[in-house]
Parts: structure tokens; sequence; C-alpha cells
């Protein structure tokens, strides 16, 4: 599994189109094959940093989605709005692994 995290630097003043940006964008990717964990917006602290989270089942997987997104008329639709709105003004995206089980001490032998 691959995750891919964005750190969105957004609009403070165009919260509400950032959003509805996220929500279309959580629907999108689960619509073309990956898991989204949530867009997590600015609560405390700076008010212009925002992060989405979503997994593939592989990085062939991630690519194959990136391909079909920039076909998708949904998709397409998306981005529009984040341009028209201005909601994003830069973005940056890194890939990880994540570990999602747990094991006790004894288990791990600590």
């Amino acid at each position: 599994m691959i995750t891919c995290t964005l750190r969105y630097e957004i609009d403070p003043d165009q919260l509400e189109a950032f959003t509805v940006y996220g929500k279309a964008w959580i629907h999108l990717v689960e619509k073309l094959g990956g898991t989204h964990h949530g867009y997590h917006l600015p609560h405390e602290g700076p008010n212009d940093i925002a992060y989405a989270h979503f997994s593939f089942p592989s990085l062939a997987d991630y690519e194959a989605y990136r391909e079909e997104m920039h076909n998708d008329p949904e998709c397409q639709r998306a981005y529009a709005h984040s341009k028209r709105t201005k909601c994003i003004r830069r973005f940056d995206r890194s890939f990880t692994k994540p570990v999602l089980t747990g094991a006790t001490v004894d288990e791990l032998g600590l």
C-alpha cells in the first residue's frame, strides 16, 4: 500500500470553497479505486494549512489513477473549481507506506 499526503497552502478566506473541493476529491479518489482518509482543515494554529491523505494498493495503481483522472470529467470540474475560486495557493505531495497493525511489546521482543 502507498499513501499520498498532500499539504496545501490555502486561502483562509476561501475555506468553504476548499471544503467543497475536498469533498469532491474524497468521492473521486474512491470512485477511481483509492481509499481516502479525509481532508484535515485548519482549526488551531496556522489558518492557511490543510492536509489530505489517500491510499492505493501500489504505486502502479496510483499512477493509473493519475492517468485516469486527467480524462475524467468530474475530476476536471473539481480542478476548475479550485482555479475559479483560487482556494489553493500551492500544494506539496509526498508518499509513505503506512503501518496499520500494532503488536504488543512482548510480541515485538522489546
